[in-house]
């Protein structure tokens, strides 16, 4: 059997990335192959990760109250990690140490983005320093940085040596395409791609009705029409992670698996995250989700793909259209549209996997 490394973000503090590393992991080991995921380390990116997650909402500064939640929150998700098979650790700038591997899968998550605050621009990503005989990629993001602005030669004439790209929005596609000069195929990210690996931790929300919040810097329209909405059905906020004091409760130290049972134990979900997004589809939840500087091409080409443009809501959307899209599940033809990008994905990978 061909040795197997996964290369990605699989140690940051970030639900999303948790879950589409070892839903890739288990996905891949559910076709045939025994995957590990490339241990990378680094003490500038662990401090960095550990910033982040004590003081996500900067410039304002954590209470003291919440400082051992969030601490709390970091605890669980190392402790998550042992649920990943994981290759020897290597050091991430200098990665001659790394495990050799017949066929490295670069993604999911913004691997390329080279605009992210401390992977960006680390050339093991782009396949610079890997010991292996085939490097592809899945489900790989350029994140917010834009088609419009190019990638540089340097970069791009890496990405050309990749024997298999895919991507998991249409804005990475078009840097692909235009400026590696390679085809790029669309596919799911992991989470859902292989819904069966979503394990659930205990919900404590588990007895009564609720609405998930997942994020934060809500825009204060987007706020008051989630909590007039809820107010009407006496349903309480939830904010799982992340401090919304528009919230009615706060769920700071949750771990992924947590995080996982709230969201798939929800009557609806209000996000400003992609992985909001994602497991809303991946539960068939009522949702809403609203844009921003960070996370708007990630967001808009989900719902672009999945046909779930309704769901992205603005400033100009009146009060009864939160009506419609928090007490109804997702279209039908959403779910179709999933069903086939689900066979195009798995296309993608027995092929580059062969």
């Amino acid at each position: 059997m061909a040795k197997l490394g996964v290369l990605t973000f699989h140690r940051c503090i970030n639900y999303g990335s948790f879950w589409q590393a070892r839903s890739l992991v288990h996905g891949l080991r559910s076709l045939g192959t025994d995957p590990i995921v490339l241990d990378h380390h680094s003490a500038r990116v662990t401090r960095a990760e550990w910033r982040c997650a004590m003081q996500p909402l900067l410039p304002e500064r954590t209470s003291r109250a919440d400082i051992p939640l969030y601490a709390s929150k970091i605890r669980k998700f190392q402790s998550a990690l042992a649920s990943v098979p994981m290759s020897p650790p290597f050091t991430l700038d200098a990665p001659a140490g790394a495990e050799e591997c017949d066929i490295v899968v670069v993604g999911s998550d913004e691997v390329w983005n080279l605009r992210h605050p401390w992977y960006g621009g680390c050339s093991l990503f782009y396949g610079e320093g890997l010991s292996a005989k085939r490097t592809v990629s899945y489900a790989a993001t350029f994140g917010n940085h834009p088609a419009a602005n190019g990638l540089e030669p340097y970069w791009a004439e890496r990405l050309r040596k990749f024997d298999g790209i895919s991507v998991r929005d249409d804005n990475s596609r078009a840097i692909i395409e235009k400026d590696v000069g390679r085809e790029a195929t669309l596919v799911l990210d992991p989470c859902l791609q292989f819904p069966e690996t979503i394990s659930f931790g205990p919900n404590t929300l588990a007895s009564r009705p609720y609405i998930a919040v997942y994020g934060h810097s809500f825009p204060s329209w987007f706020q008051h029409a989630v909590r007039h909405w809820a107010k009407t059905r006496s349903l309480p906020l939830v904010s799982i992670g992340y401090r919304n004091e528009w919230a009615d409760e706060q769920w700071l130290d949750a771990g992924p698996y947590e995080f996982a049972a709230c969201m798939a134990g929800a009557e609806a979900v209000a996000t400003n995250f992609f992985h909001g997004c994602i497991f809303s589809l991946l539960n068939a939840k009522p949702f809403v989700t609203v844009l921003s500087d960070y996370r708007s091409n990630k967001i808009a080409d989900l719902a672009h793909t999945a046909g779930a443009e309704r769901h992205v809501v603005s400033q100009e959307t009146p009060q009864t259209g939160y009506e419609t899209l928090l007490a109804e599940a997702p279209s039908p033809a959403i779910a179709r549209r999933l069903a086939e990008l689900r066979r195009q994905s798995r296309t993608y990978l027995t092929d580059v996997l062969a």
